[in-house]
């Protein structure tokens, strides 16, 4: 039997690898075409007519969201509803805060809902969470559009 050369074996872990990478981003809604903003809650990341929300400087030290997508808006009005949600075995559970990327609360404070990507048939990356008050009350709105990796705090829901 001939084995494959290094260099051939190199290209093929190279190009497997690549695939792999390919499935995790669009697994997590990753624009892989660079048409995607660096932050959250830009008018780039709309992909409806976006909802404008309250520019006013918000109490938990994150930036105030700007344009939201109007799917944000669709489940902000689930969340005072009581739902029905879009994903009822993820939306309106435990959210763990594991990033340390919103203000320190109790374990059991913040609850997460899924915002809608048009155009992907899994949950995508996009997320309102919100904390205290009551599930349909909250105290404090968050949304993200990169999985958790930064936040704004949506100052006027509804």
């Amino acid at each position: 039997m001939v084995e494959p050369s290094p260099t051939k074996r190199n290209s093929v872990i190279a190009t497997v690898g690549a695939a792999i990478l390919a499935l995790v981003a669009v697994y997590f809604g990753v624009d892989l075409e660079g048409n995607s903003s660096a932050g959250p809650a830009t008018p780039a990341t709309a992909t409806a007519a976006p909802t404008t929300v309250a520019d006013t400087a918000p109490a938990g030290g994150l930036p105030a969201c700007g344009d939201l997508p109007a799917e944000a808006q669709d489940t902000a009005a689930d969340i005072v509803a009581g739902g029905p949600y879009a994903y009822p075995d993820n939306d309106n559970r435990h959210f763990g805060n594991y990033e340390d990327a919103l203000p320190e609360e109790p374990s059991d404070y913040y609850r997460e809902y899924t915002v809608e990507t048009p155009g992907l048939t899994h949950r995508g990356a996009r997320r309102i969470v919100t904390g205290g008050g009551t599930d349909t009350s909250p105290d404090v709105w968050y949304y993200t559009d990169d999985h958790y990796e930064t936040f704004c705090e949506i100052t006027d829901a509804l």
